[in-house]
C-alpha cells in the first residue's frame, strides 16, 4: 500500500556525460555506453598526472546567469537542467503563486571550479580577478540563480552534504510539499570539479581509479577487481508538485511516477569509512516512510562507487534489509562517473527512466561480480522487468550523511 504522502513528479531534465537530454541519456543508459576517458592534467611547477573522468557535453564559456553574471560551470549546468525540466513538465509558472514555489538544490562544492580558477589567477598567473568571484563561488549560487530565473519566493535552500547533497535536496523538497509549506518545488543538484587543482586533490585522496591499460576493467561497481571511481560532472532537476496541483493543472500522464519515500540519517562513525548499520537503517526508514515492504522494490539504484570498502558496506546493508541475491541491484557510475553532489539527482532520473520504460540499466556487462557481496547485480543490458512499480535510490556521503529515496509508478486513475 502506498503512502498518502506521495509527491508527484511533473517533469525532469538532465545534463550529464552520457547525455544532455533524455533521449541521449536513455540511449547511453540502456545500451551501456560509457563516457569515461583518460585525461592528463598538469599543475604549474609540478608533474603531470592522469585521471579517469567524464565530461558533460555543454559549452558554458561566458554563460550568463539570470543575475547577468558569468556562471560557474556547475551553476550553468544547473540552469540548463532546470530549463529542460520546465519544458518537460509543461508547467506554466504564472499558474503558481510565487510564495508557493520553492527551490531545493544540492552540491558538494558548488562554485568549486570558479574558486580553483581564482586561486590559479592569483598565485600562478598573477592576474587580477573578477570582482564577482565570491558570488560565482558561493555554494548557494545555483539555487539563487534558479530562484531568480523562476521568480520563486518560497524556500530557496542549498544542501552541501557531499555525495548525498542532491538526494537530501530532493527529499527535503518533497517534505516541504507534504507539509503544505509550498505547492511546487524545483529540486535537484549540480557539480563540476574537473579542473586540474580539484582533480589533483581528489587524486591525492586515493579513491579515484588508478589508470591502467583497460580503464573500464577496474571501474565496475561491485566487481571483484573494482579499484575506485572516475570523476564526472553534471546536473539534474525535477519539478515536484502536490497531488492537488497536479490534478488542478491537468498533468495527467499515461505513466505517472511519484516520490513516495524519503529518509536520511548520519553514520556518526567516521569521516570517510561508511557504516553499514546506518545504511541499512536509512533504507528501512525509507521503506517505512513510503508504506512499502522490501519485496515491493523491483530495483535498487545503488550508490555503488566502485571502491572496495564502499561497495562492501553498501552490499552488507542491502543484504541486511532485502536478503541475499533478491532485489535487482545496479550502479550507473561506470557510465557517467561519480557526480558527487549531483549523483543522487542524476541517478534518480536513471530510476525514473527504468520505471517509465520497464527496463533496467546494466550495472555492467559480463563483469566478474564479487560473490562475497551476495547481491543480485544486473550484469547484462536490455533486462526487461515489466511488472515492477518501485525503485529505491541510495546516496551515501563522506562525512556520514546517508539519503534514500523511493519513486513509485501508479496508474493515472489511481487516487493521489
Amino acid at each position: 500500500m502506498m503512502s498518502a504522502g506521495q509527491v508527484e513528479i511533473a517533469g525532469y531534465g538532465i545534463v550529464s556525460p552520457i547525455g544532455r537530454d533524455l533521449d541521449a541519456f536513455d540511449h547511453s543508459l540502456f545500451d551501456h555506453k560509457s563516457a569515461i576517458q583518460s585525461e592528463t592534467m598538469t599543475l604549474s611547477g609540478q608533474d603531470t598526472f592522469s585521471v579517469a573522468l567524464a565530461r558533460a557535453d555543454l559549452n558554458t564559456e561566458n554563460y550568463l546567469t539570470p543575475s547577468k553574471l558569468f556562471a560557474d560551470r556547475a551553476t550553468a549546468l544547473a540552469l540548463e537542467s532546470v530549463e529542460q525540466a520546465l519544458r518537460h513538465s509543461g508547467l506554466d509558472l504564472s499558474a503558481i503563486e510565487s510564495e508557493r514555489l520553492g527551490v531545493f538544490w544540492g552540491s558538494g562544492m558548488a562554485g568549486a571550479s570558479s574558486f580553483d580558477q581564482t586561486t590559479r589567477a592569483i598565485y600562478s598567473e598573477h592576474k587580477r580577478i573578477r570582482p564577482t568571484s565570491v558570488i560565482s563561488s558561493m555554494p548557494s549560487t545555483p539555487a539563487s540563480e534558479i530562484a531568480l530565473r523562476l521568480k520563486a519566493q518560497g524556500a530557496c535552500l542549498t544542501y552541501a552534504n557531499a555525495c548525498a547533497s542532491s538526494g537530501v535536496a530532493i527529499g527535503e523538497g518533497m517534505k516541504a510539499i507534504r507539509s503544505g509549506d509550498i505547492d511546487v518545488a524545483v529540486v535537484g543538484g549540480s557539480e563540476s570539479m574537473l579542473s586540474p587543482g580539484l582533480l589533483a586533490a581528489w587524486n591525492a585522496l586515493r579513491v579515484m581509479v588508478a589508470i591502467k591499460k583497460d580503464v573500464m576493467g577496474c571501474l565496475t561497481p561491485f566487481d571483484r577487481q573494482r579499484g575506485g571511481f572516475a570523476m564526472g560532472e553534471g546536473a539534474a532537476a525535477l519539478i515536484l508538485v502536490s497531488p492537488e496541483i497536479y490534478q488542478r493543472l491537468g498533468f495527467f500522464q499515461k505513466i505517472r511516477v511519484c516520490i513516495s519515500g524519503y529518509a536520511h540519517n548520519s553514520d556518526g562513525h567516521h569521516i570517510t569509512n561508511p557504516n553499514p548499520v546506518s545504511q541499512a537503517r536509512v533504507m528501512s526508514l525509507c521503506l517505512k516512510n513510503a508504506g512499502l515492504n522490501p519485496q515491493d522494490i523491483g530495483y535498487i539504484n545503488a550508490h555503488g562507487t566502485g571502491t572496495l570498502l564502499g561497495d562492501a558496506s553498501e552490499a552488507k546493508a542491502i543484504v541486511e534489509v532485502f536478503g541475499q541475491n533478491t532485489t535487482w541491484v545496479g550502479s550507473t557510475k561506470a557510465l557517467h562517473g561519480h557526480l558527487l553532489g549531483a549523483s543522487g539527482a542524476v541517478e534518480l532520473i536513471a530510476g525514473l527512466r527504468a520505471l517509465t520504460l520497464n527496463q533496467l540499466p546494466a550495472n555492467s556487462i559480463d563483469a566478474d561480480v564479487d560473490p562475497n557481496l551476495q547481491l543480485r547485480v544486473i550484469n547484462e543490458k536490455g533486462l526487461a522487468l515489466p511488472d515492477f512499480s518501485h525503485v529505491m535510490s541510495n546516496s551515501f556521503a563522506f562525512g556520514g550523511t546517508n539519503a534514500c529515496l523511493i519513486i513509485s509508478k501508479k496508474n493515472e486513475f489511481q487516487n493521489a
